[in-house]
């Protein structure tokens, strides 16, 4: 079959598996994200997007339902299709200086709620991050962080517990972890991070409002103070629609290189 070509030689083809409504809310969401259609914009009407798509009205009314579904337009009568989607939160990745001033950042343009706050006996996983007895007791905090009412990320945090009972519960959610660990006189040297893909389980679909299988950007990190004692381990869930991470990077030179390092 003939390939339909609308403006910016965008295409949907309904000789692909993939429906025409989810090809037309794809490349409207992808429009959203980098801002063609910015916040507060009107995206084209349903007569429009039939004629540029030479699709059908219900095609055209699924995938619109579909993205004011995730929030990233409001529809109402007679005043068309309006974009919600704000720009997400943003995190500059590099030295723990810099990570320490992004995170009090993000405390500020953020609110979070607390799901659990508690002592427990250290898991497996938690066991290995922080290089702890089996036997011992770790402080747990589990969160979700909200931009406009809207949940971005999940994060689940482990402290070994001598460093946890120096804040108290109510203080976490006004300041973030690493803050509160360096109000405890321990000077945070490096960290150890890992970033993946991953899809959202019913925890962690519940939590940030997506679906079972929804996309996800999980980042585990490790952080060590200045005698390389781990004192966290987070593992953060967040959504890619509202959550970017940025990197500074540096070219470096050389006979035996030429390369990007992220160091500073």
């Amino acid at each position: 079959m003939a390939e339909k070509t609308i403006t910016f030689k965008e295409t949907i083809d309904d000789s692909l598996p993939t429906p025409l409504y989810h090809q037309l809310y794809v490349l409207i969401r992808e429009k959203i994200f980098s801002g063609i259609y910015a916040n507060g914009s009107l995206i084209p009407t349903e007569k429009e997007l039939e004629k540029k798509f030479d699709v059908s009205r219900i095609t055209v009314k699924r995938a619109l339902d579909e993205l004011a579904k995730e929030g990233l337009v409001a529809r109402q009568r007679g005043r068309g299709t309006t974009v919600t989607f704000n720009n997400p939160v943003s995190h500059s990745s590099g030295n723990m200086a810099g990570l320490i001033e992004d995170m009090q950042t993000i405390a500020k343009e953020t609110t979070v709620t607390i799901l659990e706050f508690d002592y427990v006996k250290a898991p497996p996983q938690a066991v290995d991050a922080l290089k702890l007895d089996p036997s011992a007791t770790v402080q747990k905090a589990v969160r979700t962080r909200h931009k406009d009412a809207t949940p971005f990320s999940y994060v689940t945090t482990y402290l070994p517990e001598d460093i946890g009972r120096t804040f108290k519960y109510e203080e976490l959610e006004a300041r973030p972890i690493l803050a509160l660990i360096e109000r405890a006189g321990i000077a945070i040297a490096r960290a150890r991070q890992t970033i993946t893909a991953t899809l959202a389980d019913s925890t962690t679909a519940s939590a940030l409002m997506v679906n079972i299988g929804s996309p996800l950007i999980k980042v585990t990190r490790i952080v060590y103070d200045s005698n390389d004692r781990p004192v966290e381990y987070i593992t953060i869930y967040y959504r890619p629609d509202h959550y970017q991470l940025n990197l500074d990077l540096s070219r470096i030179k050389g006979e035996q290189a030429n390369f990007w390092s992220t160091r500073q």
